[in-house]
């Protein structure tokens, strides 16, 4: 009994996605036919692959490497613009190729120094040492630049950990709903309302972040509350930014233990009911209630 009218298009080794020969039946789609066809497969020997086995075999067979395997599984997970970028230029080699050019220029470096060491009656002019010397410099360099990159490819995959921090009431939670487009985080005229991380996943400009709303801080009696802080400044320590919010016109209440070698975005929110206020210098002034500032 016919079950679709599609194509079969057949890939010769090595000209395949695995580097294996690949033959790949096209029907049209819709779940009952595709199901159908898969099952009329199955019964004339097929099995179903194993997750990620066509890129372990293009792996193996050499089509891949490694770096170009692991970031077929990141531009499938990716979750924003920026992230799918930033997996297919692994996927094209990007990586791969800065990674070579670093191994080969070693390789070299090495074969001259163990040159000196095995032939130290053959005097090195100077003009080779400081040679050698800025090559090492250069690897240096674009090694520093490949873990740049690397960091700024994990945080793409993962998300920016944003953590919103300050005194309980400097508008924490609105700033959150207001980024976030909806009522996510509970307001209320009330200090302490929060008293658990809340997450909202977010992009801007293609860029995937995590907001972290979290517990006020201060001193507190409330068990809970207290717990809530300490939760806190677990936040902050894992925090790849740290929002510091406080209130325009009530001062700055420097946050208790700030993270070390963390950036760190200070903002002064209310703005609204203060006119005329001037957030000092590198600081940023903000009304999460009427959007003044959230630009």
């Amino acid at each position: 009994e016919p079950i679709d009218e599609g194509l079969a298009v057949y890939f010769p080794a090595p000209h395949s996605y695995t580097g294996e020969p690949v033959l790949e039946l096209q029907g049209h789609g819709g779940n009952v036919v595709m199901q159908a066809l898969l099952g009329a497969c199955l019964d004339a020997g097929a099995r179903l692959a194993e997750p990620g086995e066509f890129t372990r075999r293009a792996f193996l067979e050499g089509k891949l490497d490694l770096a170009q395997a692991e970031a077929v599984a990141d531009l499938i997970d990716a979750a924003s613009r920026e992230a799918a970028r930033s997996a297919l230029r692994s996927l094209t080699g990007e990586f791969s190729a800065a990674i070579g050019a670093m191994q080969s220029q070693l390789i070299e470096l090495r074969a001259l120094t163990e040159a000196m060491l095995d032939f130290p009656e053959e005097e090195v002019d100077a003009l080779h040492r400081h040679d050698a010397a800025a090559r090492l410099a250069a690897v240096r360099q674009a090694l520093d630049d490949v873990l740049a990159k690397s960091r700024q490819g994990s945080l793409l995959r993962s998300g920016v950990h944003v953590v919103l921090a300050g005194r309980p009431n400097v508008g924490k939670s609105s700033l959150l709903n207001r980024l976030a487009g909806e009522d996510r985080a509970i307001v209320t005229p009330v200090a302490g309302t929060t008293r658990d991380a809340l997450r909202e996943p977010i992009q801007i400009d293609g860029v995937p972040l995590v907001l972290v709303d979290t517990a006020g801080l201060r001193a507190s009696s409330d068990m809970v509350e207290r717990l809530g802080i300490e939760r806190t400044q677990r936040e902050l320590e894992r925090a790849d930014v740290v929002v510091a919010i406080f209130e325009a016109g009530g001062g700055a209440d420097a946050l208790e233990n700030p993270p070390a070698d963390v950036p760190r975005i200070d903002v002064y929110n209310k703005v609204d009911l203060v006119p005329g206020f001037a957030a000092p210098a590198g600081a940023l002034a903000v009304s999460a209630k009427t959007g003044e500032g959230l630009g």
